[in-house]
């Protein structure tokens, strides 16, 4: 048991079953060693404001517009400037609306219940896998632009913005003890605290669908480089679910002008890819892979309030619901201690 720690959800059973297969799987790519952090590091912002646009994800016909704007203000902020007598949106587990049914993605809102952001993870990842702490997003609606290369664009802005340091102590939080949680389809994530001395993050996440994607496996240890990389990684679906949004799904209004095309999401089918998948890797596409590991889990991770997490974390098959299932239980068991230097 020593390898997964406290189980704060699911079963032992279900567990041990799940990680055989885990374990089993072939390492596709691995990208470790590089990206110690220093403890004594200092918060930052961006330099200057920047925009990015592109079309809506939930309204494919209008151009969304997000500013990102230095801040003073400790973490990351969403302002809907279509709502101003709203306060902005913290970055928070306590701010989760929802992770979505019809189209899973995490939402966050806060107060009013107009006062809300949707498909927010691919936004917020940017939070744990970049050295921005503190910023301000603001937006004219609650729908999110939706890019052709992942979330490559917002990197790329957050990263033409520059830097400013600020006069505040940069903290980074780990596990007191190994802990996980496991579903009854198998799906689980262990977290670890980092080894001694080396403070620093290193995710070992896998997939395994029974269609083209199939079984991947990456390891890698976070730093601009690998974030920069999976950063590109689309939203993966499927033939059934691209059928639903285009017939049934107009009769829902999740769904009925959403913006996925052959562009801006990987669409497999049982055997075969229905357009040309990214990040390959000695011939085998990793994208979903990627985007699993820096678009939604590093988002579950930008949920912490302050400071940065560090330490090891296996994820099989995870999803939305569990990345912040399992940051709620961390704060509701005291599991979470600074790491110092």
């Amino acid at each position: 048991m020593n390898k997964f720690g406290k189980i704060l959800d699911g079963k032992l059973d279900d567990l041990k079953r799940s990680y055989d297969e885990f374990s089993a799987l072939q390492v596709d790519q691995e990208i470790t060693g590089d990206g110690d952090v220093c403890l004594e590091s200092r918060q930052k912002t961006i330099a200057r404001p920047v925009e990015v646009s592109a079309p809506g994800t939930f309204a494919k016909h209008k151009i969304r517009r997000l500013r990102l704007e230095p801040c003073d203000q400790e973490g990351w902020y969403f302002n809907r400037t279509d709502l101003p007598d709203s306060m902005p949106i913290k970055v928070s587990t306590r701010n989760v609306w929802t992770t979505g049914d019809l189209v899973s993605s995490i939402v966050l809102r806060s107060g009013n219940s107009h006062n809300y952001v949707r498909l927010a993870e691919h936004m917020i990842a940017l939070k744990a896998g970049l050295d921005v702490d503190n910023l301000m997003i603001s937006m004219e609606s609650g729908d999110p632009p939706l890019f052709d290369h992942g979330s490559l664009d917002l990197v790329d802005a957050l990263m033409e913005a520059g830097r400013k340091e600020q006069d505040k102590p940069l903290r980074y939080y780990t596990v007191k003890e190994p802990v996980s949680i496991v579903n009854y389809h198998g799906r689980f994530m262990i977290f670890n605290p980092p080894e001694k001395g080396k403070y620093r993050l290193e995710i070992d996440c896998a997939r395994n669908f029974s269609n083209a994607i199939g079984a991947q496996r990456i390891k890698f240890t976070l730093n601009e480089k690998t974030f920069r990389h999976g950063a590109t990684a689309r939203t993966n679906t499927t033939t059934k679910q691209m059928f639903f949004c285009l017939t049934i799904g107009k009769f829902f209004a999740d769904v009925r002008h959403i913006g996925y095309n052959r562009k801006n999401v990987l669409i497999a089918a049982k055997r075969r890819y229905l357009n040309e998948p990214r990040l390959m890797h000695n011939g085998k596409s990793l994208e979903a892979a990627w985007h699993r590991a820096n678009l939604d889990l590093l988002a579950g991770l930008a949920l912490l309030e302050e400071g940065r997490f560090i330490g090891s974390i296996s994820d099989y098959r995870g999803s939305h619901f569990m990345d912040v299932e399992m940051m709620k239980l961390l704060y509701a068991n005291d599991l979470l201690v600074e790491v110092k230097a």
